[in-house]
């Protein structure tokens, strides 16, 4: 396959899909805009698609708490479906309100019954954070992190970040199956407190993936950085090159067009 087809979802609220519908045909993707609602009815079916974007934004006004309206129609209207779409070995990745989405509808970390274990809630510093924040890669099984260097740069737009679980026992199988993918850290790749962690994620944690390594979700907005110039420090970078976010998408669409 040459140009893997991606489905991105969006609905009342959201409002980073262009970008992220952008950022994928860039690294080689077709990519199309999809309200939630067609898929519920049936007008469009996820068979269609190699990769399923949740981009970011406050689907539905983060009515209850962020991305938790959404989430429901995940798990009680598509459930079915995207299991299919899962175990065909197809990607989804679900960024700020896509990654609130899928820990709240079970999907990450994941689980047979699609119990929510994690979830992101309000900022320790109570206040929405809309800055730059360094990340470090973790050595992860995720497909989508497969040629970043340890450090990268990312921005955060968000009040409802902070990453906590349900138990230790959670933290731990998350921790063993090595579905920890990025951190908040120092320019050093140092892990620390605030400001370098937003918003007081458990063990700094700024995105985490499935079993698979196939479903990834994080915080921080890829589709921001997709060239150097989006950097408020990329005078320093010389020529215009891609940005840190870019390989993420890269490495989907490399993934999907080798695998599906």
């Amino acid at each position: 396959m040459t140009h893997p087809n991606v489905c991105v979802v969006r609905t009342a609220g959201t409002n980073c899909d262009k970008e992220t519908a952008f950022t994928f045909e860039q690294a080689g993707a077709r990519a199309e805009l999809v309200h939630i609602n067609a898929l519920i009815d049936g007008r469009k079916s996820l068979e269609d698609y190699h990769i399923l974007a949740l981009p970011g934004g406050f689907s539905y006004g983060d009515d209850i708490a962020a991305g938790k309206v959404e989430a429901n129609e995940l798990r009680y209207k598509l459930a079915d479906a995207l299991k299919r779409f899962v175990s065909e070995g197809k990607l989804i990745i679900g960024i700020c309100n896509g990654f609130q989405i899928l820990v709240k509808s079970g999907f990450l970390p994941g689980n047979p019954g699609l119990e929510q274990e994690t979830s992101l809630i309000i900022n320790d510093c109570g206040s929405f954070r809309d800055e730059w924040v360094y990340l470090k890669s973790a050595p992860s099984a995720c497909v989508w992190t497969r040629t970043l260097p340890e450090v990268i740069a990312l921005p955060i737009a968000h009040g409802e970040g902070k990453f906590v679980t349900r138990d230790v026992r959670v933290l731990e199988r998350i921790k063993e199956n090595r579905q920890i993918v990025f951190q908040y850290c120092d320019a050093d790749g140092a892990l620390r407190g605030f400001p370098f962690n937003p918003n007081g994620s458990l063990e700094h944690i700024a995105g985490i993936c499935d079993a698979t390594g196939r479903i990834l979700g994080l915080m921080p907005h890829p589709e921001r950085h997709m060239v150097s110039t989006q950097h408020p420090r990329w005078n320093k970078a010389g020529a215009q090159v891609a940005g840190d976010g870019f390989f993420i998408f890269k490495n989907g669409v490399e993934y999907a067009a080798a695998h599906l």
